[in-house]
């Protein structure tokens, strides 16, 4: 097991100290890791709440409300659990020395764009070229 690297409550990662040195890196990983948990907890209150709300209402309104609300959390739900497996993804990044290059490239990716979305697998330039693409197939 690795030692721990010993980051400041204030470290922010900076262009001018090497690109995804230790700090960077134990940065990025405590960033993805708090996410997650927050993500989970979420989770687990909208489960609750579900749970909660799973009575019988017999007002027809009211029980197309309830079930329209119902399928909202369930769908953000579906959006989380697909995050939590790219935050899952970035960790296994870390631990594999390929966090913040380019899966398209191999290029650095920005600092920023990673403090901003720690997910990102691709630079920015290469992101717009990939949803361009995207979307001229969409049109076909």
């Amino acid at each position: 097991m690795k030692p721990e690297v010993f980051l400041p409550d204030d470290y922010r990662p900076a262009e001018d100290e090497p690109f995804m040195n230790e700090r960077q890196l134990e940065y990025f990983r405590r960033k993805l890791i708090a996410w997650k948990e927050e993500i989970l907890e979420q989770s687990a209150e909208t489960l609750e709440g579900l749970q909660e709300s799973a009575r019988n209402v017999p007002d027809l309104a009211d029980r197309a409300s309830e079930e329209t609300d119902r399928a909202l959390e369930l769908r953000t739900r579906d959006r989380q659990r697909k995050l939590v497996a790219k935050i899952d993804a970035a960790l296994r990044r870390i631990e594999n020395g390929e966090y913040g290059y380019c899966e398209v490239t191999g290029e650095r990716i920005s600092l920023k764009r990673l403090d901003a979305r720690p997910i990102a697998t691709m630079t920015l330039e290469a992101q717009e070229k990939h949803e361009r693409r995207e979307r001229v197939h969409r049109d076909d």
